[in-house]
């Protein structure tokens, strides 16, 4: 298992990404100023994951950043699927437009945000394959795609020759179901990163809470992290983080003070 902060591989694609990424669905709505110090104190970082998607609104956002200089990070967006917008050709146009939000000429993560019910996963398949095949993806993943759709969407992208990359899930020590819905399993099977979002429980994994059903856990976790000087948020990071190699996580922030705080959770030693 990596240690620390080393990079971890995104499946079977040959990227490497650090094992904290960072999210940006409130980037549209975050100070400007903030925004860039959180971006360039992230690529100083390394191999860090932007995670966009053109449903946040926030790829025009992270494209100011990345014309701001030369970038580190790996670039990350997603589309969005509906109704009538399931084709590969919707999917190409999609992503050409994610592309010139970012000012990008290639990304290197593109995923399908979520299955549609009665629409068949090789569908999104074809168009993940054109992605890579045209040279726009440099790999491509899949969000919240349950365990036979991740195995069914795998094998098509394999028969072209492209590995499936990652799953995006919500997975926290309060959102535990991957670990007994198969998607955990399906991941360690197929060599697919599990890429955690809302690791945080959305803010509710990073205070004391006298919440009855968050109260023993909270409890548990600080006075873990007084142990450890640390932060509880640290101490949820990396319990997720060091369990498996195959996770990574996306904690939503806007701050870059928050980065830097988060980048210590991979270094605990927790007993």
């Amino acid at each position: 298992m990596p240690a620390d902060d080393d990079p971890r591989p995104l499946g079977r694609t040959g990227i490497h990404v650090l094992p904290l990424g960072i999210g940006t669905n409130k980037w549209r709505r975050a100070d400007r100023a903030a925004v860039l110090e959180t971006y360039r104190t992230v690529n100083d970082a390394g191999s860090c994951m932007i995670d966009t998607a053109e449903i946040y609104f926030s790829e025009r956002v992270v494209g100011d950043c990345l014309r701001a200089g030369p970038t580190r990070a790996v670039i990350a967006s997603k589309f969005l699927p509906f109704p009538g917008r399931t084709s590969p050709r919707r999917l190409m146009s999609a992503l050409d437009g994610s592309l010139a939000r970012l000012g990008l000429k290639t990304i290197d993560l593109y995923y399908v945000h979520y299955p549609l019910p009665f629409i068949d996963v090789g569908v999104f398949a074809e168009g993940l394959v054109e992605a890579v095949k045209s040279g726009k993806a440099r790999a491509v993943g899949v969000a919240n795609f349950n365990a036979d759709q991740m195995r069914r969407i795998a094998d098509h992208l394999a028969r072209a020759g492209v590995p499936l990359a990652a799953n995006q899930v919500n997975y926290s020590l309060l959102r535990r179901a991957a670990e007994t819905n198969g998607v955990l399993d399906a991941c360690r099977e197929l060599d697919v990163a599990l890429v955690a979002y809302f690791p945080l429980a959305s803010g509710r994994l990073t205070q004391p809470s006298d919440s009855m059903g968050t109260k023993a856990l909270l409890t548990c976790l600080a006075d873990i992290a007084r142990a450890h000087d640390a932060s509880i948020s640290q101490v949820a990071l990396n319990w997720l983080l060091a369990r498996d190699s195959h996770r990574d996580s996306h904690p939503r922030r806007d701050q870059a003070s928050s980065r830097q705080d988060q980048s210590r959770c991979t270094r605990l030693a927790l007993e």
